[in-house]
């Protein structure tokens, strides 16, 4: 499932996603669907090798175990927020907005959607079980990778000379919040956010975050530029 457009080019290795190929991310969406549909209790090996018309040896090959195919999941749920770009390149002011709204738009696409909102009731569901693993991997392998890139890209914008800021964590915390609020946590309730109510309002809500965080953040004419 593309969340933005085909053309966008990611630089895996920069943005930190896992890659997986095609056929792999066939099956993993097969499994995200039926963890969704079916829940943690529903959800074997043998059920997804046969949703996803493939062996049961295939998925072993691919991720280990039941533990692995569960971090598999998750990486590649989150790998759908993505960096334009290479974070190694100097953007200009245009380019870095663009990639800062990208980021944006993708995080609360991804948030909203029905796969990660079940994921998250399911390991709100599990917390407190001597096996629960879900809630450990959607901290590690979901929100901490994407935190990670998003840092990356708030980086390549302070050294390109576009954005001021101190702390890296202040300013990554004031993006998240400014982008997501109080949203996800109300639809996670089974509340209806206008905000995130179908792509134009989610590309406008993406929009507004990130001029106020450009306002908050930007550059004065005189900054020196940061390595």
């Amino acid at each position: 499932m593309m969340l933005a457009s085909d053309t966008r080019e990611t630089a895996a290795a920069d943005s930190g996603t896992e890659d997986f190929g095609p056929r792999q991310a066939d099956v993993l969406e097969a499994a995200l669907t039926l963890l969704v549909e079916g829940g943690d209790k529903g959800f074997t090996t043998a059920r997804l090798a046969r949703a996803a018309n493939c062996s049961k040896e295939s998925l072993y090959k691919w991720f280990g175990d039941r533990s692995g195919l569960l971090a598999a999941m998750v990486t590649y749920q989150a790998s759908k927020v993505r960096v334009a770009g290479s974070l190694n390149a100097r953007p200009s002011a245009e380019e870095f907005k663009r990639q800062l709204t990208d980021f944006a738009h993708d995080l609360l696409t991804v948030l909203s959607g029905p796969t990660s909102l079940a994921l998250n009731r399911l390991a709100i569901g599990e917390a407190g079980r001597t096996d629960a693993q879900l809630g450990h991997l959607l901290t590690e392998r979901g929100r901490r990778a994407i935190e990670e890139r998003a840092k990356k890209l708030l980086d390549t914008g302070k050294r390109a000379g576009l954005i001021r800021f101190d702390d890296r964590e202040e300013a990554f915390a004031t993006l998240y919040g400014l982008i997501v609020g109080d949203m996800h946590v109300r639809m996670l309730l089974g509340e209806t956010v206008p905000a995130l109510a179908g792509d134009a309002a989610i590309s406008a809500q993406a929009a507004r975050a990130i001029g106020k965080f450009h306002r908050l953040y930007a550059a004065g004419d005189d900054m020196t530029t940061t390595a």
